[in-house]
This record gives structure tokens, sequence and C-alpha cells, in this order.
């Protein structure tokens, strides 16, 4: 499949063969809306796509050959054949109803697991949000949902994951207990035993609407990354990929990827965020899907690693690089010669830090995330400047920056994801401001005295110990043709809305409010806001002169993506998606009507 290119969903060359069919239930119903993907034998690119209204199914042109084939819906089982296109390029499958109800339960993705969870009592609510917030932090509910387990073995759970060492915590510092996983020990074992344990299932399951209109012409392609061998776990390739919605989340071992986007040549870059001996940023070929990496030379013999990246204007690639000078610094990457240039903050400046994230402004100026606040670099001085947080060291915990932005007319923006404020810097004075956002109202309102006590003497507050009312601002992005800023608050399941000009607050609820969680934000050039709902395996754009969102299935499990990034080029929009847990590299793009009527008559021919 590799000739077919990364953005080539309708391309058709000599020797290509459309591999299609229709997709119907075991009693002959037509099935719209059904996943299908197709991977030839040695290749590492997966295409997927879903049935139209007639059920039909179109895999973009690709080599002759022996390719698996497997379609799967939410409350049926997968269903998987190998067709040699050489002989004929049509196979179609039918669907058998899951009666299992564990079957049916781990096919889930996060967002249907956690809304499935029960909240009709105060006392209910209050756990679900412990939940969401507390065992979330890092990992997709239905990775933790998906087994069974008494009121002990859930305490033992919660006993390891209070002290795993995930909460944001300042340099110099020791990771403490979670405190409010501490303080809800019992209770959240007594909850998660009743709904998740061994008794009598209480549980209803609500299988979101298939995929239809634009949203069924989404073709996505993912390309195979390898493991990280030096992770000491020995496997070239996790066995389970996420592929098999029915086998549940797999685990996250040694994956390599972070961000990712898309250069001028239409090749896919990514940033390593796991140690290793060899690779900081990694390339996949946007024409022949093959994989390669560059290192720039850490401590220890290892390559540094990497988080945060983004392209400027000129098309060099800009990411943060862990440990280069004593430091975590900002590195340039020009995809034309890979020549790597590393920058490094003065002594008298903060690293490079947080959960670092990259972005340019209006003005051409590259921002990155710093501990206590955000660092401008001017590309053409080669001089940083710095602007800190109002507030970092607080009496309830430390403002650590999440995510960064630079709006059109050169200001930063960042989030203080433990404290919910975000901070901007004022570049007429050299000065830093905030905002505080508010609480969210019916959270709130649901504390008791006691618990309200509790958390008015909490003093732990960190990226993965919010507070329940709190939104928990993650990374953002600005539109660079519009005065807006637009935020990921993942605790909430909101957007957080600022015009970068008068301040001013408002918040959009995702389609299912609560239970899908945005990580990154990315405007494109129709002011469209484009965000990973990152527990919930799909993507959203909200269009804000509509206010009306429209979503993208993603076609695996517990693929918990952290970075989007949208590339708009002779009139086609290309959506890049590390995929984290399960790894691959994702790009989506979605076929209009009339090339999907064009692939429909070649096939015919």
């Amino acid at each position: 499949m590799a000739s077919a290119g990364m953005f080539a969903p309708t391309a058709l060359i000599a020797g290509d063969k459309i591999l299609n069919g229709k997709i119907t239930s075991a009693s002959g119903e037509t099935l719209a809306g059904v996943t299908v993907s197709a991977k030839a034998e040695g290749s590492t690119v997966t295409w997927s796509v879903f049935t139209d209204a007639n059920g039909e199914y179109f895999i973009p042109p690709a080599p002759e050959g022996k390719y698996r084939v497997w379609a799967q819906a939410l409350g049926y089982h997968r269903a998987l054949a190998t067709v040699d296109t050489s002989a004929h390029s049509r196979h179609d499958l039918k669907l058998s109803q899951i009666a299992d109800f564990e079957t049916r339960w781990r096919q889930l993705p996060g967002d249907e697991m956690l809304a499935a969870l029960p909240e009709a009592t105060p006392e209910d609510a209050r756990m679900k949000n412990i939940f969401r917030a507390n065992c979330g932090g890092c990992h997709t509910p239905n990775f933790v949902l998906q087994k069974k387990f008494d009121e002990n073995g859930w305490s033992a759970i919660i006993d390891l994951m209070k002290v795993v060492p995930v909460t944001g915590i300042y340099p110099g510092e020791k990771a403490k207990p979670n405190a409010i996983l501490h303080h809800h020990q019992k209770e959240l074992a007594q909850y998660l035993a009743r709904v998740r344990g061994p008794g009598e299932n209480i549980l209803k399951i609500r299988e979101r609407a298939r995929p239809s209109g634009e949203s069924a012409r989404a073709v996505f392609k993912e390309v195979d990354i390898p493991v990280n061998e030096a992770t000491g776990v020995g496997a070239k390739m996790p066995v389970e990929d996420g592929s098999d919605w029915a086998r549940g989340a797999p685990s996250k071992v040694g994956v390599f990827m972070h961000d990712s986007l898309i250069d001028f040549d239409g090749n896919v870059w990514f940033t390593v965020n796991s140690a290793n001996p060899d690779a900081t940023i990694g390339r996949v070929d946007g024409k022949t899907s093959q994989l390669r990496f560059l290192k720039v030379q850490g401590p220890n013999n290892l390559a540094a690693t990497a988080h945060g990246m983004i392209r400027d204007r000129e098309g060099n690639v800009w990411f943060d690089v862990n440990f280069v000078g004593g430091r975590r610094s900002l590195a340039k990457l020009d995809p034309r010669t890979d020549k790597i240039e590393v920058y490094v903050t003065p002594a008298s400046m903060s690293p490079l830090g947080g959960a670092v994230t990259i972005d340019m402004d209006g003005k051409g100026m590259i921002w990155a995330s710093a501990p206590d606040g955000a660092l401008r670099f001017d590309p053409e001085s080669l001089r940083f400047t710095e602007f800190k947080s109002v507030r970092f060291k607080t009496p309830k915990g430390n403002g650590t920056t999440y995510g960064v932005a630079g709006d059109r007319d050169g200001n930063g923006w960042w989030a203080q994801m433990p404290l919910d404020v975000i901070g901007y810097s004022d570049i007429s004075t050299g000065k830093s401001g905030e905002i505080q956002l508010s609480p969210v109202k019916h959270i709130l309102e649901n504390q008791p005295p006691d618990l309200r006590k509790f958390y008015d003497g909490f003093a732990q507050l960190s990226f993965n110990s919010p507070l329940p009312w709190h939104h928990g601002p993650r990374r953002m992005g600005t539109d660079k043709n519009g005065d807006v800023l637009w935020i990921g608050n993942s605790w909430s399941g909101s957007l957080t809305r600022i015009d970068t000009r008068t301040k001013q607050v408002t918040y959009v609820p995702t389609p299912e409010s609560g239970a899908q969680q945005p990580y990154h934000i990315m405007v494109d050039s129709q002011h469209n806001v484009w965000g990973n709902f990152w527990t919930a395996d799909n993507i959203g754009r909200y269009d804000p002169s509509t206010q009306k969102w429209t979503t993208f299935d993603l076609p695996r499990r517990a693929t918990e993506i952290r970075h989007i990034y949208v590339t708009e080029h002779e009139g086609r929009q290309k959506v890049s998606l590390p995929v984290y847990r399960t790894g691959q590299i994702a790009v989506m793009t979605v076929r209009t009507e009339q090339e999907l009527a064009a692939l429909k008559a070649q096939a015919g021919r």
C-alpha cells in the first residue's frame, strides 16, 4: 500500500486495485458506518474507511496482493478475511451480533465506559468525577475499567496509582501520594467494586451512533512505529495494538511518539518521548511510508528525548530536546537538509519545561512552555524572552505550565493546569497577566461541607490531582486569522474560548460533555477548532459560526492521542495524529462525495 502515498486517497495508477465490498449483518441487514480496515502482508500500513449508507466500503487504490481485511462495529463481532486482490478486489463481510456483555463492554471507547458509570446520586456523581480526573489523568478509562475487581482489588490498584510519580512535580521535589485518591480511597474502591466487581452487573451500554455523512467519508492511513526495545520489553510490536476492539485496551509499553506534524513535502515528523540510544525525532516518508530517525545527543550515551513540535512558515520544524546543555532546550530542524540546531536558554532564565508545547505566533516568534511560565524565541536575533507566571509556587501547589500558544498579535498564552489559570504575556509592557477560570458549577455545588473543608486545605494541586470542579486546561491553539484562544479542558470535557484582546471567557461543551476529554487544540484557516478527545478514540471539529461539532471516529481502541495537527494545501486538509498508546502515526483525510463517486465508478470497471 505504500505507493498510494500519505495523501492520495483516490489516486489510481497502473497495477492498483480498489478493495471494496459490502458489510451486512448475519440476517442480511445493510450496515452503514462500519469501520473497515485493510493491511497488506508484510506491510506496516493500515488503511481504514467506513461503509456508506448502502453498506459499501472502498479502500483507497493500492498495489494488488494479499490483504488482511476486517470490519467491526459496536455490538458486533469482528469479521476477518484474507483477500488476494490479484484474483478479485471485491469482498463482502457479514457481522454477527455480540450477546456477551463483557465482550461488548471491552469494545467500548473510554468515553462510552465513562458515560455508563452511575451518577444518579450525589455520592455516585462525586466518585465518578474523582475517577475521571484522578484515575484517568494519564491513561484512557477503558484501560482501567475493562477488568473486574472486588473492593480489595480496587483498593490495591489505588494504593499503587496514588504513588506513581506522574503528578507534574517540579525539579528537585519528591513525588507525594495523591492526597485526593488517599482521602477517597475506601469509597472509591467500594464504588468501583459495585460497578466493575464480582456482583450483578448494573451498567447499561449506550453505544454511540456509527459515522454518517462527512464523518463516514473519512480515510485513515496508519503506519506502525516499532516499539522502543531499550525499555527491555523485547517485543518488536505489541501483541495487542487496539485494532481488535473486543480485545480491549492494550498496555502502553515502549511507545516512541508524542507530537507529530506534516512538512511541505507531505512527510510526517514526530517527537520521540521515551529514553533510547538512537532517536530524538522520527520521519515517515509521505510516499513510501519508510521510517527513519534523527538523533540529538543527550546524556549517558542516549538520544535527547523530545515532546512538543511545530512547523514555521519556511517549513522548519521546531521541537524541544531534553538535557542538552544541561537543560531542556529548543531545537530547529531543516527537513530539506536534516540539519538540527539547538538553542539553550541563558542560565538566568528557566529552561523549557512542564509538558512542553511549541507554537508560532503571528509575528513568526516561537513560543515554548517553561515550568513557571513561557518562553519566546526570536529566530532572527536568536534571543529568548521570558515571561513568568503571576503565580507559580502557591500554598495549594505549583502552577506548572502545560500547553502554550502564540496569538496573531505576538503575545503568548499558557495553561497552568493545576491552578485552572491561563497566563498571558503583554508584549508592549513585557509583563504577564492571568485569567482564573470559573469553577464547574454543578460539581462545586455537589460538595458537602466536610469535603469543602478538605479541599479548602488541599495543598497538592498538580496535573493529575486537580480539584473536582476544575476544568483542567491542557494544550491550546489560537486562531491565527482571528483574536481567539481555544483551550482543551481535559477534566470538564469542554473548550474554553478567550478573546485575546478583551480577555472575555466563555465555555463550549463537547458533544458528550464530561466524557469526551479534549487534549490539544488547533484552529484551521476557516476558524474551525480541531481537538482530539484523547479518551474517546475520536477527534472533533467545532464550527464557531454554527456552534456545531463534527466528530470522526478512529479505527482503533485506546489510542490516547495527545496532539493534533491540521495541514491545508491546495484545498485539502490533512490531519496528523500520533496514535500514542498503540504505536502508529496516522493521517486522516476526508473524501468528497465526488471523489467517492469516482472510486465507486473505477471499482465498478
